[in-house]
């Protein structure tokens, strides 16, 4: 493993001078941000713009599809390189100043053609940042302070996928959490996030690998952990010792998109060849019995917005569907082609969504009943990203740049 690489020692102190013991609630500190619920209150941020009208754009080394990170000022990213290099990154989320980054050494490995060797997104909690990466070999999980000190690293052993490792950890009461849906023996981990010491496994099926990052529910005043993968479909924890709550039952296919929360129901998709062929909504009061079901203008890997009553659907070919949670989920309020191909998934800011295409062209529309397209906007760089929103700004990632958009609150 190399050395710490620390670029700016100033940076850090002015960085950490600012940095609360307690999260603002402008800090993005997973994937999707707050609860992985792909949301954020923020005013201000045009709806298009030019390249111009970016506060700054910096250049990534290697390749990525990892979103940021951010609390307070500081920002954190992955990124990978074609020899097995995978680099956790910390920025100054004003600027884009680089203040620190440190390297891990795997073996090089297979990939699908729309992955990479930084593709999951790191968490952030109890004052570290973890990220994992992985080769055949080894599941590795890293926690940083954010002086950029590496506190300890846990192997969760081997990963089984032609396909590579993509999925996020998350951070819950002290514990920082790691699904390894796999090709091979599949678990979810619970780690302690000061010391990494372990806390609980749960043993999984396992048939293929999944990328769907877990998130947390409440459900009759208890927390719930929610994991999803195509061999148990979603399936409730007790975060607090792993033990299994309940399963919705197997999916007939490959699960990446991310569970969502709505309207007291879960919803999670499953599908192949970049598309969506299933949609089931499970009641987790109800041990997660299956409520509703959609087959039809489904995304296979962009995780969907629930929002005031309503899923909105934005599918890999560019159709985007709202449907009405109150009604026969078979049946859209709107259905309408945006154009172009995601692999991001969407966040809504301020009631409208934003989703990064392929070729980096953002689009923006509604997050209403009635459907109004704001347009696109370029990044400057191909994308399979999703946006991340803190700090009063939204940040794009694309395969080698960063953008920063501010907003403007007049």
């Amino acid at each position: 493993m190399k050395p710490i690489q620390k670029l700016s020692a100033i940076v850090i102190l002015l960085c950490l001078g600012a940095l609360t013991s307690v999260a603002s609630a402008q800090d993005w500190t997973r994937f999707r941000g707050p609860n992985g619920e792909g949301k954020s209150d923020l005013q201000g941020l045009p709806t298009q713009w030019s390249k111009d009208q970016y506060e700054w754009v910096i250049e990534l080394p290697g390749k990525g599809h990892s979103s940021p990170t951010v609390v307070d000022n500081f920002l954190f990213l992955a990124s990978g390189e074609a020899n097995g290099n995978r680099t956790l990154h910390c920025f100054n989320a004003t600027t884009g100043e680089q203040i620190w980054k440190d390297s891990i050494k795997l073996e090089a490995n297979q990939l699908h053609r729309k992955n990479s060797y930084a593709s999951g997104t790191p968490a952030v909690g109890d004052g570290f940042v973890y990220v994992a990466f992985a080769d055949e070999q080894h599941y590795v999980l890293l926690a940083y302070n954010f002086k950029g000190e590496r506190q300890w690293s846990q192997d969760l052993g081997t990963f089984t996928s032609s396909h590579g490792q993509g999925v996020s950890p998350i951070v819950y009461d002290g514990k920082v959490i790691v699904p390894s849906d796999q090709a091979g023996p599949s678990k979810v981990v619970a780690l302690d996030a000061k010391t990494g010491e372990h806390v609980w496994t749960s043993e999984r099926n396992f048939r293929k690998a999944s990328y769907a990052t877990p998130i947390i529910i409440n459900v009759n005043g208890e927390d719930q952990l929610v994991c999803l993968c195509g061999a148990l479909g979603l399936t409730g924890l007790d975060p607090q010792t792993g033990k299994s709550l309940w399963q919705s039952g197997e999916l007939p296919k490959r699960t990446v998109a991310s569970p969502v929360y709505g309207n007291g129901l879960l919803f999670a998709t499953c599908g192949s060849g970049g598309r969506g062929s299933n949609l089931v909504g499970v009641d987790p009061a109800e041990q997660g019995a299956v409520k509703s079901e959609r087959k039809q203008n489904l995304p296979y890997v962009p995780t969907p917005i629930v929002h005031e009553g309503h899923i909105y659907l934005w599918n890999d070919d560019g159709i985007v569907c709202c449907v009405d949670l109150s009604g026969d989920f078979s049946k859209n309020v709107w259905r309408e082609r945006v154009g172009g191909t995601y692999s991001g998934s969407p966040v809504m800011i301020d009631g409208k969504i934003y989703c990064i295409a392929e070729d980096g062209e953002i689009a923006v529309i509604d997050a209403k009943p009635e459907y109004k397209f704001y347009g696109k906007s370029p990044l400057g760089d191909e994308s399979y990203a999703t946006p991340t929103v803190a700090n009063g700004r939204a940040y794009f990632r694309g395969f080698h740049t960063l953008a920063c958009l501010k907003a403007q609150n007049d």
